[in-house]
């Protein structure tokens, strides 16, 4: 798991009958870069997320998906001690 930013939407009115229902959203990484990943959750806004990419992004849908992210958690607090 990856934690990132969410910091925009997608629409898609034509895409793969395993995402119809699917809410798609941007996030920008820690270094900067940014991916679409498929929202499980609810995510939105600015929402600090947790997302997975390759085959644990497709693990909950129910069917074959042509996903590589998907938003897992929404993060409350991060805490890091050094």
């Amino acid at each position: 798991m990856q934690l990132a930013t969410v910091i925009g939407t997608v629409v898609a009115t034509r895409k793969d009958d395993a995402l119809v229902g699917y809410k798609l959203l941007v996030l920008e990484v820690s270094d900067g870069s940014r991916i679409v990943a498929i929202d499980l959750v609810g995510a939105g806004g600015s929402d600090t997320v947790l997302y997975v990419t390759g085959g644990a992004a497709r693990v909950k849908l129910d069917k074959p998906s042509p996903v590589d992210a998907a938003v897992v958690g929404i993060v409350d607090t991060v805490d890091v001690r050094s």
